[in-house]
């Protein structure tokens, strides 16, 4: 019999499970920050996430969280970007820039064409193995 509970991932209170993975003070709490950072930024929409972050008190990590969850868009905030997750460049979309983007899909096909030469070369070397056992049988 498994136990319906876990603890928060947040503040580590033993909590009943739901889809948040987090306890109700902890949701009731990043929900709170959430409407802060709607509230400033409807009266400033020019601010940056940094002033975000100083005027709120909310992490610049949850605000990107909010971000990439859709729950905050960017669209009328033209100073608003966010740290690329693999270089750190400022971004106003996805999760990487550009540049890291591409590196991934090339290195991904890459390592794709690899695979397909290691499996190629596997298939000739098992051929030529036969060959040569078949050769060896003849001689004897």
């Amino acid at each position: 019999m498994s136990l319906n509970v876990a603890n928060c991932h947040r503040c580590g209170k033993v909590y009943v499970k739901n889809n948040y993975g987090m306890c109700g003070s902890c949701i009731k709490d990043i929900d709170q920050q959430y409407e802060k950072c709607l509230k400033y930024l409807r009266e400033y929409r020019s601010c940056s996430i940094n002033e975000l972050s100083e005027a709120t008190g909310v992490t610049i990590g949850q605000i990107t969280k909010f971000i990439r969850e859709g729950r905050i868009s960017i669209k009328g905030n033209p100073n608003m970007f966010y740290d690329c997750e693999v270089c750190g460049t400022s971004i106003r979309e996805h999760t990487m820039c550009e540049p890291c983007r591409s590196r991934l899909a090339k290195e991904t096909n890459q390592l794709q064409e690899d695979e397909m030469r290691r499996k190629i070369q596997d298939v000739l070397d098992s051929k030529a193995s036969y060959n040569i056992r078949d050769r060896l049988k003849d001689r004897h």
